[in-house]
Protein backbone atom coordinates (compact mmCIF):
# COMPACT_ATOMS: atom_id res chain seq x y z
CA UNK A 1 0.00 0.00 0.00
CA UNK A 2 3.16 2.08 0.71
CA UNK A 3 3.61 2.83 -3.38
CA UNK A 4 -0.03 3.96 -3.91
CA UNK A 5 0.58 7.13 -1.37
CA UNK A 6 2.18 9.77 -0.97
CA UNK A 7 2.11 12.97 1.17
CA UNK A 8 3.40 16.25 0.35
CA UNK A 9 3.38 20.13 2.41
CA UNK A 10 2.88 22.84 0.82
CA UNK A 11 3.16 26.81 2.15
CA UNK A 12 0.28 29.08 1.28
CA UNK A 13 2.37 32.19 -1.01
CA UNK A 14 1.09 35.29 -1.89
CA UNK A 15 0.74 34.64 -5.42
CA UNK A 16 -1.75 31.86 -4.41
CA UNK A 17 -4.17 33.95 -2.93
CA UNK A 18 -6.85 35.27 -4.82
CA UNK A 19 -9.25 38.41 -4.32
CA UNK A 20 -11.66 37.47 -1.88
CA UNK A 21 -8.56 36.91 0.30
CA UNK A 22 -8.17 33.01 0.55
CA UNK A 23 -6.36 30.22 -2.08
CA UNK A 24 -7.29 30.13 -5.39
CA UNK A 25 -9.05 27.14 -6.33
CA UNK A 26 -6.78 26.40 -9.39
CA UNK A 27 -4.33 26.59 -6.81
CA UNK A 28 -5.74 23.41 -4.97
CA UNK A 29 -5.12 21.34 -8.59
CA UNK A 30 -2.07 22.93 -9.00
CA UNK A 31 -0.87 21.15 -5.42
CA UNK A 32 -2.80 17.45 -6.43
CA UNK A 33 -0.55 17.52 -9.93
CA UNK A 34 2.34 18.20 -7.87
CA UNK A 35 1.69 15.93 -5.01
CA UNK A 36 1.17 13.33 -8.24
CA UNK A 37 4.55 14.40 -9.96
CA UNK A 38 6.41 14.00 -6.21
CA UNK A 39 4.56 10.56 -6.13
CA UNK A 40 5.90 9.09 -9.97
CA UNK A 41 9.40 10.32 -8.92
CA UNK A 42 9.35 8.67 -5.54
CA UNK A 43 8.41 5.46 -6.58
CA UNK A 44 11.26 5.97 -9.66
CA UNK A 45 8.87 7.03 -12.24
CA UNK A 46 9.70 10.14 -13.36
CA UNK A 47 8.81 11.98 -16.87
CA UNK A 48 12.15 10.60 -18.55
CA UNK A 49 11.82 6.98 -17.06
CA UNK A 50 8.21 6.88 -18.60
CA UNK A 51 9.09 8.50 -21.77
CA UNK A 52 11.95 5.62 -22.04
CA UNK A 53 9.04 2.76 -20.79
CA UNK A 54 7.04 4.54 -23.91
CA UNK A 55 4.05 5.93 -21.70
CA UNK A 56 2.83 8.92 -19.70
CA UNK A 57 -0.54 9.67 -17.97
CA UNK A 58 -2.77 12.68 -18.59
CA UNK A 59 -5.64 13.94 -17.10
CA UNK A 60 -9.12 13.32 -18.53
CA UNK A 61 -11.07 14.32 -15.11
CA UNK A 62 -10.78 16.31 -12.26
CA UNK A 63 -13.72 16.57 -9.45
CA UNK A 64 -13.02 19.26 -6.64
CA UNK A 65 -15.18 19.37 -3.46
CA UNK A 66 -14.05 22.61 -1.10
CA UNK A 67 -14.50 22.56 2.14
CA UNK A 68 -12.90 25.19 4.05
CA UNK A 69 -10.43 27.55 2.29
CA UNK A 70 -6.89 28.30 2.76
CA UNK A 71 -5.04 31.11 3.50
CA UNK A 72 -1.74 33.02 3.25
CA UNK A 73 0.83 31.43 5.62
CA UNK A 74 -1.12 28.39 6.08
CA UNK A 75 0.84 24.92 5.70
CA UNK A 76 -1.51 22.41 3.81
CA UNK A 77 -0.87 18.66 3.35
CA UNK A 78 -1.83 17.15 0.38
CA UNK A 79 -2.11 12.96 0.47
CA UNK A 80 -2.70 11.42 -2.54
CA UNK A 81 -3.47 7.36 -3.51
CA UNK A 82 -3.71 5.85 -6.50
CA UNK A 83 -6.51 3.92 -5.80
CA UNK A 84 -7.01 1.93 -9.40
CA UNK A 85 -5.17 1.11 -12.48
CA UNK A 86 -7.12 -1.01 -15.04
CA UNK A 87 -6.16 -0.99 -18.97
CA UNK A 88 -5.32 2.83 -20.21
CA UNK A 89 -7.25 4.58 -17.06
CA UNK A 90 -6.05 5.10 -13.53
CA UNK A 91 -7.51 7.03 -10.33
CA UNK A 92 -6.14 8.64 -8.06
CA UNK A 93 -7.92 10.61 -4.93
CA UNK A 94 -6.34 13.12 -3.39
CA UNK A 95 -6.94 14.91 0.34
CA UNK A 96 -5.87 18.76 1.19
CA UNK A 97 -5.68 19.41 5.13
CA UNK A 98 -4.50 22.21 6.96
CA UNK A 99 -1.90 21.26 8.96
CA UNK A 100 -2.39 23.58 12.53
CA UNK A 101 -5.91 22.61 12.83
CA UNK A 102 -6.30 19.55 10.59
CA UNK A 103 -9.39 20.89 9.34
CA UNK A 104 -10.08 19.12 5.56
CA UNK A 105 -10.14 22.19 3.26
CA UNK A 106 -10.99 19.97 -0.04
CA UNK A 107 -10.65 16.43 -2.05
CA UNK A 108 -9.95 15.87 -5.31
CA UNK A 109 -10.51 12.93 -8.07
CA UNK A 110 -8.38 12.59 -10.99
CA UNK A 111 -9.19 10.22 -13.61
CA UNK A 112 -6.31 9.40 -15.60
CA UNK A 113 -5.41 7.84 -18.70
CA UNK A 114 -2.03 6.32 -19.75
CA UNK A 115 -0.97 7.77 -23.50
CA UNK A 116 2.49 7.42 -25.80
CA UNK A 117 4.29 9.43 -25.19
CA UNK A 118 4.83 10.79 -28.60
CA UNK A 119 1.82 10.13 -30.41
CA UNK A 120 -0.75 11.08 -27.24
CA UNK A 121 -2.81 8.50 -28.31
CA UNK A 122 -4.13 5.37 -25.44
CA UNK A 123 -1.68 3.15 -24.53
CA UNK A 124 -1.98 0.71 -21.77
CA UNK A 125 1.45 1.12 -19.52
CA UNK A 126 4.41 -0.79 -19.27
CA UNK A 127 3.52 -3.57 -16.71
CA UNK A 128 7.00 -1.94 -14.97
CA UNK A 129 5.32 0.95 -14.40
CA UNK A 130 2.07 -0.08 -12.75
CA UNK A 131 4.06 -2.19 -10.37
CA UNK A 132 6.24 0.22 -9.25
CA UNK A 133 2.93 1.67 -7.82
CA UNK A 134 2.03 -1.05 -6.15
CA UNK A 135 -0.43 -3.13 -8.27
Amino acid sequence: MAARTHTLRVQVLPEDIDDLGHVNNVVYLSWCELAARAHSDRVGMTLPRLLELGTVAVARRHDIVYHVPALLGDEVEVCTELVSSQGIRARREYTLTRVADDKRLAECVTDWVWVDGVTGRPKRPDGRIIAAFGF
